[in-house]
């Protein structure tokens, strides 16, 4: 069971993450776009994932890994992700509750540029009862 006093914490990760073309280039063509000028809107998963999953898988945090199923995805760009891009990710337990069994919890994950907001990631994960 994940731990309630989890909610709230924030995971910052260590190392800085640079964006090249070529990682662009390859996300886009996985997904059949054709524009390489700027990132994919999901590309940022790609950043975000290890960082909340870093988060998560700390044993404090108490998340059962072999019960947790996907429930939701969804993205805020306040700018396009660019080639050059260096970028810097936190994740943070936001929510957490308890439906019919199921454990649900909602991590938020921001990826900067410096200190402006480029996107901002929230998955929600359901630990099934």
């Amino acid at each position: 069971m994940l731990n309630p006093d989890s909610v709230g914490r924030t995971f910052t990760g260590a190392e800085s993450v640079s964006v090249t073309q070529s990682e662009i280039t390859a996300f886009a063509l996985v997904i059949g776009e054709t524009d390489f000028l700027v990132a994919p809107p999901t590309f940022s998963i790609r950043i975000t994932l290890a960082q909340s999953q870093a988060l998560l898988s700390d044993p404090d945090v108490g998340l059962d890994w072999s019960r947790v199923v996907h429930g939701d995805q969804k993205f805020k760009i306040q700018r396009p992700i660019i080639a050059g891009d260096v970028l810097r990710c936190s994740s943070t337990i936001e929510n957490y509750k308890v439906v019919a069994g199921n454990e649900i919890v909602t991590v938020r994950s921001d990826l900067h540029a410096d200190v402006e907001l480029v996107v901002s990631t929230w998955s929600t994960l359901v630990v099934r009862a």
